[in-house]
């Protein structure tokens, strides 16, 4: 599964909900190794970003209700999808 859509709009959810800023600070590859674990959390987290695409307030509301390890693979993911995103556009 890929995370659709505006990556920046959910970035911009995640930032204003305080999960940026820890996930910058952390190791990724543990982080990771434990998502690979069990990336159901990770695929529920990520079908809710690429829903709610219209309206910041909406997809906050929704991030809500998800624990903060698998808000912190989300961010994880757009960072790796803006990366990705980024890099294909230097190549060019």
């Amino acid at each position: 599964m890929y995370l659709q859509g505006n990556l920046q709009l959910m970035f911009d959810a995640l930032y204003e909900m305080g999960v940026i800023e820890p996930v910058l600070k952390m190791d990724w590859q543990d982080a990771l190794k434990e998502m690979n674990k069990n990336p159901h959390p990770l695929f529920e987290v990520m079908k809710v970003a690429n829903s709610y695409q219209t309206n910041p307030e909406d997809l906050m509301m929704k991030l809500e209700t998800f624990d903060e390890d698998t808000l912190s693979y989300l961010a994880m993911e757009v960072a790796r999808e803006f990366a990705d995103f980024h890099s294909r556009g230097e190549v060019h």
